[in-house]
C-alpha cells in the first residue's frame, strides 16, 4: 500500500498488476462458469471427517456441490482443476488484531490510513485468512465507511475487515503502544460510571456497530495508579451490550478479573492467565458460563526469526525489520535472540501448559486469536500460524486447532457464508501442498488461496 517497502510502493503495483478483486467486487466480476476442483483431500473446517479424494464445484463464488471424486454432478463447459495430492481447507478467521498502525518499518498513529489498512488484510490474505476482525481500536466512523467501501468493491482483494467498538477506564485501555495510536483518533470510549458506561452502549448500537470490546485494566504501570474498570461499570455494561443483542470482549489478565468478567457474562474472554494458575473456583465459573475464548498468546513467545527455517516469515518482512526484530529493537519491546529465556519467561510456560488445558476442559470455546499489529515479530498472517501451533504444542489435535481457526471464528463474527467447505459457503479456502492433519505446521504449505472463488494473486502481493 502507501506504506514504502525498499525500493517500492506496493499500492502502485497493485493498481496495475492485480487481475483479482475484493469482497465486493468479486460479487460482480467473478468467474461465472463453473470450476470443478478435484482430487484433494478436503478438510471441512467441522467435527467432519476429511474426504479423501474429494471434489466440489465453484459457481459464482459459492460452493454448489461437494462430495466425493466422481459423485458431483459437473455441468457442460465447467472448468477442471486437478489438485491431486494437495490438501483443502477453509481460509482461518481471526477475532481477535489490532489493524492500521504498522507500517513495516514504523508504527505510528501517522500510518492509519485506508491504504494502510487493506495492506494488512492484504497480508493477512497471503497467509490463508479470510476474516479478521480489529479490537477496540478504530474510530467508528473509520471503519463503517472502510466496510462499506470493502463491500461495495472499491479494494482490491483482501480479509474481510470487521471491528469491535472499544471502551475503557479513563486514560486506561490500550497498552503504552497502541494508546499513542488511539488516543489521538478519540478511538476508544471511555468510562467511569454505569451510567456513561449504558449510554456508550446505546450510542454504540445506534450506530449498528455489533461488537463491544473493553479493557478491564490498563496494562502500563508507567501511566501510575490508574483505576481499573470495577464491576460496578462493567456488570451493567455487559447487560445493556446483551439488552442490544452485541457481543461483549473482556481483556482481562489476571485470575481475579477473569473471573469477575465471566461471571457478570461477557461473550468473549480475551488472554490467557500467564502470571498465576487456574483455581477450582474459576473453572467452576468458566463451565457455568461457558464463554469464547481468545487466548492470544503467540505476542509473548520468542520471534520464530531467532530460529530455525524462517523463510515462511521472511518472505514478507523487509530485511531491516528483520534485522530490528532479531536485535530486539521492536516498538513493543522485545529482548534480542542473543538474550537467555528469563525465569518470568520459564515461570509463562509452566502457567500455559498448567492453564491451557483446563480451559478447554472447563467449557472455554476456544477461538483463534493473535493480538498482531502491535510488534514487527509477531504480524500480520503468520502470527495466525503460530497461534494455531501453539494450541496443538499445549493440547489440542490438529483437527480441532483447524475447527477452532475456521469454523468457530464465525461464531462470533456472526456471519454464516463462510468457515467450513460445505455447499452455500462461500469458496474461501486454501490449498495446501501437505497435511496439516498430520503435522499442524503444514498450514504453512501454500499452494494458493482464493476469496469468494477467485485465486489471490499472492506472487503480486509479494514481488
Amino acid at each position: 500500500m502507501l506504506i514504502q517497502h525498499p525500493g517500492r510502493c506496493l499500492w502502485q503495483m497493485l493498481a496495475g498488476s492485480l487481475v483479482v478483486a475484493s469482497v465486493g467486487t468479486i460479487r460482480t466480476h467473478a468467474q461465472a462458469n463453473a470450476v470443478l476442483y478435484e482430487g484433494a483431500r478436503i478438510i471441512v473446517g467441522d467435527a467432519s471427517p476429511p474426504l479423501e479424494k474429494g471434489a466440489f464445484l465453484v459457481q459464482n463464488g459459492h460452493i454448489v456441490a461437494i462430495g466425493r471424486e466422481g459423485s458431483v454432478r459437473v455441468p457442460l463447459g465447467a472448468a477442471h482443476v486437478d489438485l491431486t495430492g494437495k490438501t483443502v481447507m477453509p481460509t482461518m478467521n481471526n477475532v481477535h488484531i489490532h489493524i492500521g498502525y504498522e507500517g513495516y518499518v514504523s508504527w505510528s498513529v501517522a500510518n492509519h490510513t485506508p491504504e494502510n489498512v487493506l495492506d494488512h488484510l492484504e497480508r493477512e490474505a497471503f497467509f490463508g485468512v479470510g476474516t479478521a476482525m480489529t479490537m477496540g481500536d478504530q474510530p467508528a466512523s473509520f471503519a463503517i465507511r472502510f466496510q462499506q467501501d470493502q463491500l461495495a468493491g472499491k479494494f482490491p482483494p483482501a480479509a474481510r475487515f470487521f471491528f469491535s467498538a472499544g471502551m475503557a477506564p479513563p486514560g486506561g485501555g490500550p497498552d503504552v503502544l497502541l494508546i499513542q495510536g488511539t488516543t489521538p483518533l478519540h478511538a476508544v470510549y471511555e468510562v467511569s460510571t454505569a451510567d456513561q458506561a449504558i449510554a456508550v452502549v446505546r450510542k454504540i448500537a445506534a450506530g449498528k456497530i455489533g461488537q463491544i470490546k473493553f479493557w478491564v485494566d490498563n496494562r502500563d504501570n508507567t501511566r501510575g495508579s490508574l483505576k481499573k474498570m470495577p464491576p460496578e461499570v462493567y456488570i451493567p455494561l455487559i447487560q445493556e451490550a446483551h439488552k442490544h443483542g452485541l457481543m461483549v470482549h473482556a481483556h482481562a489478565t489476571n485470575l481475579q478479573d477473569q473471573k469477575g468478567v465471566v461471571k457478570a457474562g461477557v461473550d468473549v474472554l480475551v488472554h490467557t492467565l500467564t502470571a498465576e494458575k487456574v483455581d477450582d473456583e474459576f473453572l467452576a465459573i468458566l463451565k457455568q458460563k461457558r464463554p469464547y475464548w481468545a487466548p492470544v498468546m503467540g505476542l509473548g513467545d520468542r520471534s520464530e526469526l531467532c530460529d530455525g527455517d524462517v523463510s515462511f516469515i521472511e518472505q514478507v518482512l523487509p530485511d531491516p525489520v528483520i534485522a530490528d526484530i532479531r536485535a530486539g529493537k521492536t516498538w513493543l519491546p522485545s529482548p534480542p535472540c542473543s538474550a537467555p529465556a528469563s525465569p518470568q519467561f520459564a515461570q509463562r510456560e509452566e502457567n500455559l501448559k498448567y492453564n491451557f488445558p483446563k480451559y478447554i476442559a472447563a467449557g472455554a470455546r476456544i477461538v483463534l486469536g493473535t493480538d498482531a499489529g502491535v510488534s514487527a515479530k509477531y504480524s500480520y498472517g503468520f502470527a495466525e500460524h503460530h497461534e494455531i501451533e501453539m494450541y496443538v504444542r499445549l493440547g489440542l489435535t490438529t483437527a480441532e486447532a483447524i475447527q477452532v481457526s475456521t469454523s468457530r471464528p464465525i461464531e462470533v463474527l456472526r456471519i454464516h457464508d463462510t468457515g467450513t467447505l460445505a455447499k452455500g459457503k462461500r469458496a474461501d479456502f486454501i490449498v495446501l501442498s501437505a497435511n496439516p492433519l498430520e503435522d499442524i505446521r503444514n498450514t504453512r504449505a501454500i499452494d494458493r488461496v482464493y476469496l469468494y472463488g477467485v485465486q489471490v494473486d499472492r506472487q503480486a502481493l509479494q514481488a
